[in-house]
Protein backbone atom coordinates (compact mmCIF):
# COMPACT_ATOMS: atom_id res chain seq x y z
CA UNK A 1 0.00 0.00 0.00
CA UNK A 2 0.77 3.62 -0.30
CA UNK A 3 2.14 5.98 2.58
CA UNK A 4 -1.10 8.07 2.00
CA UNK A 5 -3.38 4.84 2.88
CA UNK A 6 -5.86 5.91 4.37
CA UNK A 7 -6.24 2.90 6.44
CA UNK A 8 -3.03 3.58 7.80
CA UNK A 9 -3.33 7.54 8.56
CA UNK A 10 -6.88 7.26 9.73
CA UNK A 11 -6.56 8.36 13.87
CA UNK A 12 -10.31 6.50 14.46
CA UNK A 13 -9.31 3.27 13.41
CA UNK A 14 -6.24 2.45 15.38
CA UNK A 15 -6.49 -0.66 17.88
CA UNK A 16 -4.23 -3.16 18.79
CA UNK A 17 -4.48 -6.58 18.08
CA UNK A 18 -3.19 -9.71 19.13
CA UNK A 19 0.22 -11.60 17.83
CA UNK A 20 -1.91 -14.66 16.65
CA UNK A 21 -3.99 -11.96 13.64
CA UNK A 22 -0.57 -10.27 13.08
CA UNK A 23 0.29 -13.65 12.04
CA UNK A 24 -2.57 -15.24 10.36
CA UNK A 25 -3.42 -12.21 8.99
CA UNK A 26 -1.30 -10.59 6.65
CA UNK A 27 2.52 -9.06 6.95
CA UNK A 28 1.69 -5.57 7.16
CA UNK A 29 1.31 -5.25 10.35
CA UNK A 30 -0.53 -1.37 10.23
CA UNK A 31 -2.72 -2.69 7.35
CA UNK A 32 -4.26 -5.15 9.95
CA UNK A 33 -4.10 -2.54 12.88
CA UNK A 34 -6.41 -0.90 11.00
CA UNK A 35 -8.82 -3.22 9.23
CA UNK A 36 -9.89 -4.74 12.61
CA UNK A 37 -11.46 -2.29 13.74
CA UNK A 38 -13.44 -1.31 10.57
CA UNK A 39 -14.46 -5.12 10.87
CA UNK A 40 -15.76 -4.96 14.44
CA UNK A 41 -17.58 -1.62 13.35
CA UNK A 42 -19.25 -3.32 10.83
CA UNK A 43 -19.76 -7.11 11.90
CA UNK A 44 -20.07 -8.27 15.50
CA UNK A 45 -18.57 -11.87 14.48
CA UNK A 46 -16.06 -10.86 11.91
CA UNK A 47 -14.58 -8.48 15.29
CA UNK A 48 -13.94 -10.85 17.59
CA UNK A 49 -12.69 -13.16 15.25
CA UNK A 50 -8.98 -14.58 15.36
CA UNK A 51 -8.70 -14.31 12.14
CA UNK A 52 -8.92 -11.76 9.44
CA UNK A 53 -9.08 -13.36 5.69
CA UNK A 54 -7.36 -11.80 3.09
CA UNK A 55 -10.69 -11.82 1.17
CA UNK A 56 -11.92 -9.48 3.86
CA UNK A 57 -9.23 -7.37 4.16
CA UNK A 58 -9.95 -6.85 0.24
CA UNK A 59 -13.20 -6.54 0.72
CA UNK A 60 -13.22 -3.44 3.12
CA UNK A 61 -10.65 -1.39 1.03
CA UNK A 62 -12.48 -1.79 -1.82
CA UNK A 63 -15.15 -0.29 -0.20
CA UNK A 64 -13.49 2.33 1.55
CA UNK A 65 -12.60 2.99 -2.26
CA UNK A 66 -15.58 3.43 -3.60
CA UNK A 67 -16.61 6.21 -0.33
CA UNK A 68 -13.64 8.31 -1.21
CA UNK A 69 -14.54 8.28 -5.17
CA UNK A 70 -18.04 8.96 -3.78
CA UNK A 71 -17.60 11.82 -2.01
CA UNK A 72 -14.94 13.44 -4.33
CA UNK A 73 -17.56 12.60 -7.19
CA UNK A 74 -20.66 14.35 -5.13
CA UNK A 75 -19.00 15.71 -1.96
CA UNK A 76 -19.80 15.04 1.59
CA UNK A 77 -23.90 14.70 1.96
CA UNK A 78 -25.37 15.91 4.19
CA UNK A 79 -27.32 13.58 7.27
CA UNK A 80 -29.81 15.89 9.44
CA UNK A 81 -33.43 14.90 8.17
CA UNK A 82 -35.09 11.52 7.62
CA UNK A 83 -35.06 11.77 4.11
CA UNK A 84 -31.88 12.68 3.36
CA UNK A 85 -30.33 10.27 6.00
CA UNK A 86 -31.77 7.50 4.66
CA UNK A 87 -30.47 8.50 0.76
CA UNK A 88 -27.49 8.67 2.49
CA UNK A 89 -27.75 4.62 3.48
CA UNK A 90 -28.91 3.84 0.15
CA UNK A 91 -25.24 5.61 -1.02
CA UNK A 92 -23.99 3.19 1.75
CA UNK A 93 -25.56 0.28 0.30
CA UNK A 94 -24.82 1.46 -3.15
CA UNK A 95 -20.53 0.82 -2.25
CA UNK A 96 -20.53 -2.21 -0.52
CA UNK A 97 -22.84 -3.82 -3.62
CA UNK A 98 -19.54 -2.31 -5.33
CA UNK A 99 -17.58 -3.75 -3.07
CA UNK A 100 -19.37 -7.27 -3.43
CA UNK A 101 -19.13 -6.70 -7.27
CA UNK A 102 -15.22 -6.01 -7.41
CA UNK A 103 -14.84 -9.26 -5.09
CA UNK A 104 -16.71 -11.60 -7.60
CA UNK A 105 -14.86 -9.83 -10.29
CA UNK A 106 -11.70 -10.42 -8.52
CA UNK A 107 -12.67 -14.40 -8.17
CA UNK A 108 -13.07 -14.41 -11.96
CA UNK A 109 -10.19 -12.83 -13.23
CA UNK A 110 -12.53 -10.37 -14.52
CA UNK A 111 -11.17 -6.88 -14.97
CA UNK A 112 -12.72 -3.97 -12.63
CA UNK A 113 -15.91 -1.98 -13.40
CA UNK A 114 -15.33 1.95 -13.26
CA UNK A 115 -17.20 2.74 -10.15
CA UNK A 116 -19.13 5.93 -11.92
CA UNK A 117 -20.30 2.84 -14.35
CA UNK A 118 -21.17 0.93 -11.71
CA UNK A 119 -23.66 3.88 -9.96
CA UNK A 120 -24.68 4.27 -13.22
CA UNK A 121 -25.43 1.08 -13.98
CA UNK A 122 -27.80 0.71 -11.27
CA UNK A 123 -30.05 3.72 -12.16
CA UNK A 124 -30.74 2.22 -15.50
CA UNK A 125 -32.76 -1.02 -16.75
CA UNK A 126 -34.59 -2.54 -14.14
CA UNK A 127 -33.06 -0.88 -11.96
CA UNK A 128 -35.03 2.27 -12.47
CA UNK A 129 -37.70 2.83 -9.94
CA UNK A 130 -40.58 1.68 -12.46
CA UNK A 131 -42.69 1.26 -9.70
CA UNK A 132 -42.73 4.99 -8.34
CA UNK A 133 -42.99 6.44 -12.08
CA UNK A 134 -46.34 4.25 -12.48
CA UNK A 135 -47.70 5.52 -9.44
CA UNK A 136 -47.31 8.79 -10.46
CA UNK A 137 -48.61 8.46 -13.58
CA UNK A 138 -51.84 7.15 -12.08
CA UNK A 139 -52.01 9.83 -9.58
CA UNK A 140 -51.53 12.20 -12.12
CA UNK A 141 -54.54 10.38 -14.07
CA UNK A 142 -56.88 10.57 -11.88
CA UNK A 143 -56.39 13.95 -10.94
CA UNK A 144 -56.86 15.00 -14.32
CA UNK A 145 -59.93 12.98 -14.48
CA UNK A 146 -61.18 14.79 -11.52
CA UNK A 147 -60.76 18.06 -11.95
CA UNK A 148 -62.70 17.30 -15.92
CA UNK A 149 -65.52 15.55 -13.75
CA UNK A 150 -65.70 19.03 -11.82
CA UNK A 151 -66.41 20.33 -14.66
CA UNK A 152 -62.76 22.24 -15.11
CA UNK A 153 -63.08 24.64 -12.62
CA UNK A 154 -61.57 24.22 -8.96
CA UNK A 155 -64.27 24.58 -5.93
CA UNK A 156 -63.80 27.68 -3.62
CA UNK A 157 -60.85 27.89 -1.22
CA UNK A 158 -63.77 27.90 1.66
CA UNK A 159 -64.75 24.15 0.34
CA UNK A 160 -61.48 23.01 -1.05
CA UNK A 161 -57.67 24.54 0.31
CA UNK A 162 -55.91 22.52 -2.26
CA UNK A 163 -57.34 23.96 -5.32
CA UNK A 164 -59.33 20.77 -6.42
CA UNK A 165 -62.99 18.99 -7.19
CA UNK A 166 -65.90 19.26 -4.51
CA UNK A 167 -66.58 16.65 -2.33
CA UNK A 168 -69.57 15.08 -4.44
CA UNK A 169 -66.97 14.62 -7.53
CA UNK A 170 -64.47 12.96 -5.25
CA UNK A 171 -67.09 10.51 -4.00
CA UNK A 172 -68.22 9.70 -7.67
CA UNK A 173 -64.32 8.96 -8.47
CA UNK A 174 -64.54 6.65 -5.91
CA UNK A 175 -62.84 8.35 -2.30
CA UNK A 176 -63.65 6.60 1.40
CA UNK A 177 -66.90 5.97 2.71
CA UNK A 178 -67.52 4.00 5.11
CA UNK A 179 -71.24 3.31 4.88
CA UNK A 180 -70.98 2.66 1.24
CA UNK A 181 -67.98 0.25 1.23
CA UNK A 182 -70.19 -1.79 4.55
CA UNK A 183 -73.50 -1.36 2.94
CA UNK A 184 -73.49 -1.29 -0.29
CA UNK A 185 -69.67 -3.61 -0.69
CA UNK A 186 -68.48 -0.73 -3.23
CA UNK A 187 -64.95 -2.48 -2.19
CA UNK A 188 -63.18 -0.99 -4.49
CA UNK A 189 -62.95 2.16 -2.25
CA UNK A 190 -60.77 0.39 -0.16
CA UNK A 191 -57.99 0.60 -3.00
CA UNK A 192 -58.90 3.88 -5.59
CA UNK A 193 -58.50 6.20 -2.50
CA UNK A 194 -54.54 5.91 -2.59
CA UNK A 195 -54.52 7.42 -6.23
CA UNK A 196 -56.45 10.02 -5.86
CA UNK A 197 -56.04 13.80 -4.23
CA UNK A 198 -58.12 16.70 -3.21
CA UNK A 199 -56.50 18.71 -5.32
CA UNK A 200 -53.40 20.24 -6.71
CA UNK A 201 -51.31 21.23 -3.50
CA UNK A 202 -52.13 17.72 -2.00
CA UNK A 203 -50.92 16.09 -4.97
CA UNK A 204 -47.44 17.74 -5.58
CA UNK A 205 -46.86 17.14 -1.54
CA UNK A 206 -47.60 13.61 -1.99
CA UNK A 207 -46.13 13.29 -5.49
CA UNK A 208 -42.91 15.34 -4.48
CA UNK A 209 -42.56 12.80 -1.38
CA UNK A 210 -43.16 9.76 -3.74
CA UNK A 211 -40.69 10.60 -6.24
CA UNK A 212 -38.34 11.29 -3.45
CA UNK A 213 -38.29 8.44 -0.98
CA UNK A 214 -40.00 5.59 -3.39
CA UNK A 215 -37.28 5.99 -5.74
CA UNK A 216 -34.42 5.64 -2.82
CA UNK A 217 -36.60 2.74 -1.80
CA UNK A 218 -36.87 1.40 -5.00
CA UNK A 219 -33.26 1.56 -6.03
CA UNK A 220 -31.85 0.02 -2.61
CA UNK A 221 -35.06 -2.86 -2.63
CA UNK A 222 -36.16 -3.05 -6.02
CA UNK A 223 -39.44 -2.89 -7.51
CA UNK A 224 -40.94 -5.80 -5.48
CA UNK A 225 -40.42 -4.81 -2.37
CA UNK A 226 -41.20 -1.26 -2.84
CA UNK A 227 -44.42 -2.03 -4.26
CA UNK A 228 -44.93 -4.05 -1.11
CA UNK A 229 -43.66 -1.37 1.07
CA UNK A 230 -46.17 1.25 -0.59
CA UNK A 231 -49.56 -0.87 -1.30
CA UNK A 232 -50.11 -3.08 1.99
CA UNK A 233 -49.60 -0.21 4.82
CA UNK A 234 -51.90 2.10 1.89
CA UNK A 235 -54.80 -0.70 1.55
CA UNK A 236 -53.94 -1.36 5.40
CA UNK A 237 -54.00 2.67 6.41
CA UNK A 238 -57.66 3.01 4.32
CA UNK A 239 -59.15 0.18 6.30
CA UNK A 240 -58.30 1.70 9.55
CA UNK A 241 -59.35 4.83 8.75
CA UNK A 242 -62.69 3.34 7.57
CA UNK A 243 -63.09 1.49 10.84
CA UNK A 244 -61.89 4.57 13.21
CA UNK A 245 -63.43 7.17 11.22
CA UNK A 246 -66.17 6.60 9.33
CA UNK A 247 -67.72 10.03 9.01
CA UNK A 248 -65.21 11.33 7.12
CA UNK A 249 -64.55 11.10 3.15
CA UNK A 250 -61.06 10.01 2.55
CA UNK A 251 -58.34 10.23 -0.41
CA UNK A 252 -54.49 10.48 -1.14
CA UNK A 253 -51.35 8.22 -1.16
CA UNK A 254 -50.42 9.27 1.98
CA UNK A 255 -51.00 5.71 3.42
CA UNK A 256 -48.35 4.37 1.46
CA UNK A 257 -46.13 7.40 1.44
CA UNK A 258 -45.93 7.22 5.04
CA UNK A 259 -45.47 3.20 5.17
CA UNK A 260 -42.31 3.97 2.86
CA UNK A 261 -41.36 6.76 5.57
CA UNK A 262 -41.82 3.63 8.35
CA UNK A 263 -39.76 1.19 5.91
CA UNK A 264 -37.09 3.97 5.64
CA UNK A 265 -36.77 3.93 10.12
CA UNK A 266 -36.79 0.31 9.95
CA UNK A 267 -33.99 -0.07 7.58
CA UNK A 268 -32.03 2.80 9.20
CA UNK A 269 -32.08 1.27 12.81
CA UNK A 270 -31.57 -2.55 11.52
CA UNK A 271 -28.20 -0.83 10.05
CA UNK A 272 -27.51 2.14 12.57
CA UNK A 273 -24.08 -0.09 13.90
CA UNK A 274 -23.03 0.72 9.77
CA UNK A 275 -25.11 4.29 9.50
CA UNK A 276 -23.50 5.98 13.04
CA UNK A 277 -20.40 4.13 12.48
CA UNK A 278 -16.85 6.37 12.79
CA UNK A 279 -15.88 4.48 9.86
CA UNK A 280 -18.60 5.79 7.82
CA UNK A 281 -18.90 9.40 9.24
CA UNK A 282 -15.28 10.80 8.99
CA UNK A 283 -14.51 14.08 10.60
CA UNK A 284 -18.05 14.23 12.42
CA UNK A 285 -18.57 15.78 15.55
CA UNK A 286 -18.79 13.44 18.66
CA UNK A 287 -22.32 14.35 19.27
CA UNK A 288 -23.46 13.42 15.33
CA UNK A 289 -24.99 10.69 15.91
CA UNK A 290 -26.86 11.76 19.19
CA UNK A 291 -28.28 15.53 16.77
CA UNK A 292 -28.96 12.88 13.80
CA UNK A 293 -31.30 10.76 15.86
CA UNK A 294 -33.30 14.11 17.75
CA UNK A 295 -33.44 15.53 14.14
CA UNK A 296 -35.05 12.49 12.54
CA UNK A 297 -37.70 12.13 15.68
CA UNK A 298 -38.61 15.85 15.36
CA UNK A 299 -39.06 15.02 11.87
CA UNK A 300 -41.65 11.94 12.38
CA UNK A 301 -43.50 13.74 15.47
CA UNK A 302 -43.98 17.28 12.91
CA UNK A 303 -45.43 14.73 10.25
CA UNK A 304 -47.64 13.23 13.05
CA UNK A 305 -48.63 16.86 14.16
CA UNK A 306 -49.88 18.09 10.93
CA UNK A 307 -52.28 14.86 10.87
CA UNK A 308 -54.37 16.71 13.71
CA UNK A 309 -54.74 19.70 11.44
CA UNK A 310 -58.14 19.65 9.85
CA UNK A 311 -58.85 18.25 6.13
CA UNK A 312 -56.15 15.59 6.60
CA UNK A 313 -56.10 11.65 8.18
CA UNK A 314 -53.68 11.21 10.92
CA UNK A 315 -54.87 7.06 10.68
CA UNK A 316 -53.75 6.72 7.17
CA UNK A 317 -50.28 8.43 7.95
CA UNK A 318 -50.30 6.87 11.35
CA UNK A 319 -51.63 3.36 10.28
CA UNK A 320 -49.18 3.30 6.99
CA UNK A 321 -45.95 4.33 8.92
CA UNK A 322 -46.76 1.55 11.38
CA UNK A 323 -47.63 -0.79 8.78
CA UNK A 324 -44.56 -0.12 6.73
CA UNK A 325 -42.33 -0.46 10.07
CA UNK A 326 -43.72 -3.71 10.95
CA UNK A 327 -43.36 -5.07 7.05
CA UNK A 328 -39.39 -3.53 6.53
CA UNK A 329 -38.25 -4.82 10.55
CA UNK A 330 -37.96 -8.12 9.22
CA UNK A 331 -37.85 -8.06 5.60
CA UNK A 332 -35.01 -5.71 4.51
CA UNK A 333 -31.89 -7.46 5.09
CA UNK A 334 -29.00 -5.73 7.11
CA UNK A 335 -26.27 -4.66 4.67
CA UNK A 336 -23.29 -7.25 4.18
CA UNK A 337 -19.70 -6.14 3.15
CA UNK A 338 -18.74 -9.70 3.74
CA UNK A 339 -20.89 -12.28 1.54
CA UNK A 340 -21.76 -15.47 3.45
CA UNK A 341 -21.40 -13.56 6.72
CA UNK A 342 -24.02 -10.66 7.94
CA UNK A 343 -24.66 -9.91 11.74
CA UNK A 344 -26.90 -11.98 13.87
CA UNK A 345 -30.30 -11.37 12.87
CA UNK A 346 -29.79 -11.01 9.51
CA UNK A 347 -28.30 -14.32 8.91
CA UNK A 348 -31.36 -16.08 11.05
CA UNK A 349 -33.70 -14.04 9.11
CA UNK A 350 -32.16 -15.68 5.86
CA UNK A 351 -32.52 -19.30 7.22
CA UNK A 352 -36.27 -19.43 7.87
CA UNK A 353 -38.83 -17.76 5.64
CA UNK A 354 -41.15 -17.31 8.15
CA UNK A 355 -39.22 -15.77 10.31
CA UNK A 356 -38.35 -12.95 6.88
CA UNK A 357 -41.74 -12.00 6.05
CA UNK A 358 -42.98 -12.06 9.62
CA UNK A 359 -43.57 -8.14 10.03
CA UNK A 360 -45.47 -8.85 6.45
CA UNK A 361 -47.58 -11.53 7.88
CA UNK A 362 -48.63 -10.08 11.00
CA UNK A 363 -49.64 -6.82 8.60
CA UNK A 364 -51.76 -8.84 7.07
CA UNK A 365 -53.41 -10.36 9.90
CA UNK A 366 -53.96 -6.82 11.39
CA UNK A 367 -55.69 -5.77 8.48
CA UNK A 368 -57.77 -8.80 8.34
CA UNK A 369 -58.96 -8.49 11.92
CA UNK A 370 -59.42 -4.39 10.57
CA UNK A 371 -61.80 -6.15 7.65
CA UNK A 372 -63.58 -8.40 9.61
CA UNK A 373 -64.73 -5.66 12.37
CA UNK A 374 -65.11 -3.01 9.82
CA UNK A 375 -68.21 -5.27 7.78
CA UNK A 376 -69.52 -6.22 11.37
CA UNK A 377 -70.16 -2.58 12.25
CA UNK A 378 -72.99 -0.53 10.82
CA UNK A 379 -70.49 1.74 8.46
CA UNK A 380 -71.66 4.45 10.68
CA UNK A 381 -70.48 4.78 14.17
CA UNK A 382 -66.75 4.07 15.55
CA UNK A 383 -65.92 1.18 17.61
CA UNK A 384 -63.37 3.65 19.31
CA UNK A 385 -65.59 6.79 20.19
CA UNK A 386 -62.67 9.34 21.40
CA UNK A 387 -60.71 8.20 18.50
CA UNK A 388 -61.12 10.99 16.36
CA UNK A 389 -58.74 13.13 18.48
CA UNK A 390 -55.91 10.99 16.98
CA UNK A 391 -57.39 12.28 14.02
CA UNK A 392 -57.96 16.28 14.43
CA UNK A 393 -57.52 18.16 17.36
CA UNK A 394 -59.16 21.65 17.50
CA UNK A 395 -56.53 24.48 18.54
CA UNK A 396 -55.48 25.41 20.85
CA UNK A 397 -57.48 23.58 23.33
CA UNK A 398 -56.97 25.72 25.81
CA UNK A 399 -58.43 29.02 24.28
CA UNK A 400 -62.59 29.04 24.54
CA UNK A 401 -64.24 27.49 21.44
CA UNK A 402 -64.97 30.25 19.47
CA UNK A 403 -61.45 31.68 19.83
CA UNK A 404 -60.25 28.53 18.52
CA UNK A 405 -57.50 28.52 15.44
CA UNK A 406 -59.33 25.82 13.71
CA UNK A 407 -62.14 23.44 14.76
CA UNK A 408 -62.73 19.83 13.47
CA UNK A 409 -66.08 17.80 12.78
CA UNK A 410 -67.36 17.00 16.11
CA UNK A 411 -71.21 16.18 14.45
CA UNK A 412 -70.55 12.47 15.58
CA UNK A 413 -70.06 13.39 19.03
CA UNK A 414 -73.12 16.13 19.24
CA UNK A 415 -76.50 14.54 20.84
CA UNK A 416 -79.89 16.54 21.47
CA UNK A 417 -82.70 16.71 22.65
CA UNK A 418 -86.51 17.77 21.67
CA UNK A 419 -88.86 18.91 23.67
CA UNK A 420 -92.61 19.63 22.85
CA UNK A 421 -94.41 21.66 25.16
Amino acid sequence: PEDNDPLLVDPDLKELITPRTRSVMVDNDQIVEHLRPIAATLSVDWGKSEYMAPTLARRLRDFEFAQKKRRREFGISGKWGLLSLYDFLAAVREDVDWAENAAWRRANCLPYQRWIDFVESKRRGSNRPIFTYVVVFVCTVTLVLSIGMNGWEFEPMSQNPSFGPSAETLMVMGAKESNLIVNEYELWRLFIPMFLHGGVIHYILNVFALCYIGRAVEYSHGTTFAAILFMIPAVGSILFSALFLPQSISVGASGGIFGLIGACIADIVRNRRLLFSDFINKGGSKFHHQTVVLIVTLDIVLNLLIGLTPFTDNFMHLGGFILGLFCASTMLNVINLFGDHDHGMALCIQKSWISRYFGLIFSLLCMTAATIMLFRGDGVTSPCEFCGVISCVSFPPWNSYESRWWYCDDCASVHAMGKID
